[in-house]
């Protein structure tokens, strides 16, 4: 039998273990509505009577950097949300782990047929963007009157 030996942080070796499983399985989402790892900005899709409403997670992202466009029936929202921390000076700053994501960034949602893209608003509040996508009138829930 061979002896099974770690470093002294076994919390290091169990990191490096999820990031290669990370790694051989990154390209098979785990469901049909799965994204891929590390998605930004990352989202929840909801439905109202109305409207089908999109919120996009983007802390720390300048509005004015923001891209929201409709076409064929994919919502595009793209932009870059640049570093926090001011820049450092010669060699002062040594970065260990950075786990925010800076850069640009483009999320592409497809949308459903019943989506009119006439009828679309957006709001960015305190690092959500909130996007209203309203529903054509001919697949709203209508009474029909029995004679």
């Amino acid at each position: 039998m061979s002896e099974l030996t770690f470093g002294t942080d076994l919390f290091s070796e169990f990191d490096r273990l999820q990031r290669q499983m990370a790694g051989l399985f990154g390209g098979f989402p785990s469901s049909i509505r799965s994204g891929p790892f590390g998605a930004f900005p990352q989202i929840n899709i909801g439905s109202t009577d109305d409207s089908i409403e999109i919120v996009a997670f983007a802390p720390g992202v300048d509005p004015q950097k923001l891209d929201v466009s409709i076409d064929k029936g994919l919502l595009t929202i793209s932009g870059e949300r640049e570093p926090s921390q001011p820049e450092a000076t010669g060699d002062d700053m040594r970065t260990y782990a950075q786990e925010r994501f800076i850069g640009t960034f483009r999320r592409v949602i497809e949308l459903p047929q019943h989506a009119d893209p006439d009828k679309v608003s957006a709001q960015y509040t305190n690092g959500c963007l909130t996007v209203s996508i309203g529903k054509r009138e001919t697949s709203k829930p209508r009474a029909i009157t029995v004679q």
